[in-house]
């Protein structure tokens, strides 16, 4: 692989990075945020989920300026997004100053998930684009894993303020990714759609492939000449219908097991278990690392095993774990370390089926006419679904409990198994073309 297209690739991995830390660097500061601004669980759910709808609306409107402006410059507006978020939000001197800059650090880790794997795809070449892609799931989990160690080195050392450090430390990656971002050029393939600047394109190319570039570059044009009359074909039409239920169905019970629940307010499930302040952060490393660790294992036996497999397995471990989890909520016990064991393996089990298939599985049931209009409905579907789990957390948790919530996950996740086993397709070694003739009714 030519070092610098593993250079961009890396760099533009960085907003995968952002994404992860932003999402859960905010469970070790929740609840000193609640009771620095004496927020009611309805207040405190919508500080939490507001992020999220920022990122709804970044994921339905990332792709204009990507369109428009180009791939380049709209990660460049993201790192500005995430620089400004997490120094204004450890700054903020009032509540409706932090919801407002949370809600811009959501536009950018919704817009993140458009632009960045659409840019080191269509810079990569075909025999390692797979491996280039998985870097940002890769940096989404490793984000969330050091924002849990940051959130515990801070929380252990203390002080009134310790949640304004936890959030503004981000400024540091923000500013990296922003710099770093000077070095790499514009997508190829947009230049060249867009009939930009024709040598930029061959010259980024001539990198990535010295011997086949002009193939390549002949491939992009009579590709977009032939697809013109095709670009403004609706996504819902009867003849999608069944990838439209199958990408909703998936994205919908991908958030109903729980998934933002726990990394949004993994501290304060454990403290409802009964471990200490601190004790709780160090296990929210603990599910971190294990994230880390088996999105890895996933990404090794996704074309292994394929995702039906992977899928199946992954949903009996989590009607398993959520289902002992909600017992052990809803019978106290003086054991507090069998619910971390337990959520531990519940996000081993999330992380080697949904959390790796989710975005594989969307991407491959869409034919290539509406596939980027099918992707962006199963974005807003899982990110809708996000905000709505982590809005109403806190609201089911201070009045019914947390055991009511896990035994819903759990019932979920039986549904879930039902879905896999009757409707999901194995997609597996099949070309595009083969599913496209499987799932589109002609």
């Amino acid at each position: 692989m030519k070092k610098p297209l593993l250079f961009w690739s890396i760099v533009v991995a960085l907003g995968g990075f952002l994404f992860g830390f932003d999402t859960a660097v905010i469970s070790g500061a929740e609840k000193s945020i609640q009771s620095y601004w004496q927020l009611s669980s309805f207040q405190h759910g919508l500080t939490m989920s507001v992020a999220l709808l920022g990122t709804v609306i970044g994921a339905a409107l990332g792709s204009l300026p990507s369109d428009k402006l180009g791939r380049k410059k709209t990660l460049v507006i993201i790192a500005i997004l995430f620089l400004v978020s997490s120094a204004a939000t450890a700054l903020a001197t009032n509540w409706a100053m932090f919801l407002l800059f949370r809600f811009i650090g959501g536009l950018g880790v919704g817009a993140s998930s458009v632009t960045a794997p659409i840019y080191i795809s269509e810079i990569s070449s075909a025999k390692n684009r797979g491996r280039l892609v998985a870097l940002f799931q890769f940096n989404v989990v490793t984000g969330i894993l050091i924002s849990y160690l940051s959130n515990y080195i801070i929380g252990v050392a203390g002080g009134d303020h310790s949640w304004r450090l936890m959030l503004g430390i981000m400024v540091i990656p923000s500013l990296l990714f922003l710099v770093l971002l000077r070095f790499v050029p514009e997508s190829p393939r947009w230049l060249i759609l867009h009939h930009k600047n024709m040598e930029d394109a061959k010259n980024t190319l001539r990198i990535i492939d010295p011997e086949k570039y002009e193939a390549e570059i002949a491939s992009i044009i009579k590709t977009n000449e032939e697809n013109k009359h095709k670009q403004q074909e609706k996504l819902f039409s009867s003849k999608y219908r069944l990838p439209i239920f199958l990408a909703v169905v998936f994205a919908i019970f991908n958030q109903v097991s729980g998934i933002n629940a726990i990394i949004y307010y993994a501290p304060r499930i454990f403290e409802s278990s009964g471990l200490a302040t601190d004790s709780s952060l160090l296990s929210s490393v603990a599910i971190g690392s294990v994230n880390l660790l088996f999105t890895l294992l996933a990404i090794s036996l996704i074309d292994k095993f394929g995702r039906r497999k992977l899928m199946l397995t992954g949903t009996i471990g989590l009607i398993v774990t959520l289902g002992i989890v909600a017992y052990l909520f809803m019978h106290p016990s003086s054991n507090p370390s069998a619910i971390v064991v337990l959520l531990l393996a519940y996000i081993a089990f999330f992380a080697m089926s949904q959390g790796a298939c989710i975005w594989v599985f969307i991407s491959e049931i869409f034919p290539n006419t509406v596939r980027a209009k099918g992707q962006t409905l199963g974005s807003l579907t899982h990110w809708v679904m996000a905000a709505v789990i982590t809005f109403v957390f806190p609201v089911i948790s201070e009045n019914l409990g947390e055991g009511i919530i896990f035994f819903f996950f759990c019932c979920m996740m039986i549904l879930q198994l039902g879905f896999v086993i009757k409707y999901m397709p194995e997609t597996k070694g099949k070309s595009l073309e083969e599913l496209e003739a499987n799932l589109v009714v002609h």
